[in-house]
């Protein structure tokens, strides 16, 4: 397939820049397969759409990861920390007047892994701000609102934002279950190719434990929130262990065995 087939116009001012004052006020569209109709809904009926369904949700929480940095001007956002001592991997600029071997602020460059992305040590503790999309464009005045309310597993340079109009008062109506995969580089690289299965994923980290794969893999009806969340089941699905990493590319005639009882 290639790329530009699935281009699409979003006009700009059809993007929300803020989020709704309550989280489950925003909108929920449902497609209803029987009758062909779409309805116009909230996302706190979201417990009367889906009926008994086990709503499996992704845990992680979003490191602060967008660090500002001075002669030149640029920044470095951290996608995952790959070792003990403050290494980890990310994407700095400008790349091209950054030096391996240099301290920039809390951050170290170590080494040029290609693409952007360095090799670095950071000094201390995550301390930046929130690595919004690029599609919002006004600052965020809360921050915690870029996390899911149900967030415990800090690692993500992204949040899952599909999850982000659950509210706990909503999460009490659901029979809930959780998975962690960490969000990273590929939500940020862009697609250079031309043809949609020439793009490489660089993979993303997950876990789910023992019992909790038991229990979905038990239900009935699973309703899985957001794209990570999928690609941990999915990936489960083929017989990948319990924690690893996944470069499982969701693309057009994909077949969904993890996810057929939706």
């Amino acid at each position: 397939m290639r790329v530009d087939e699935l281009d699409y116009d979003l006009p700009p001012g059809l993007i929300a820049q803020r989020p709704t004052p309550v989280r489950d006020e925003s909108r929920l569209l449902v497609y209803d397969r029987v009758q062909k109709r779409v309805h116009h809904r909230t996302f706190a009926d979201l417990p009367d759409v889906i009926g008994d369904a086990l709503v499996v949700i992704n845990d992680t929480r979003v490191v602060p990861a967008r660090i500002p940095i001075e002669r030149p001007r640029g920044e470095v956002l951290l996608l995952e920390q790959v070792g003990a001592n403050g290494l980890w991997e990310g994407l700095a600029r400008p790349t091209r007047r950054l030096r391996a071997g240099r301290r920039y602020g809390e951050v170290e460059l170590l080494e040029h892994l290609g693409e952007g992305r360095w090799r670095l040590r950071l000094h201390g503790e995550p301390a930046g701000e929130m690595p919004l999309p690029p599609y919002i464009t006004e600052p965020l005045a809360e921050p915690e609102r870029y996390q899911t309310v149900y967030a415990r597993e800090t690692g993500s340079a992204a949040a899952p934002t599909a999850g982000l109009h659950f509210t706990a008062e909503l999460l009490a109506r659901l029979d809930v279950e959780r998975v962690t995969l960490h969000v990273g580089l590929d939500t940020f690289r862009p697609i250079t190719v031309d043809e949609l299965s020439e793009h490489p994923l660089h993979g993303e980290r997950y876990e789910v434990r023992p019992e909790a794969w038991e229990r979905i893999r038990a239900a009935e009806r699973v309703l899985a929130v957001g794209t990570t969340t999928v690609r941990v089941l999915e990936t489960l699905a083929r017989g990948a262990p319990l924690t690893g990493r996944t470069e499982l590319f969701i693309t057009p005639g994909f077949e969904f065995p993890a996810s057929t009882r939706c």
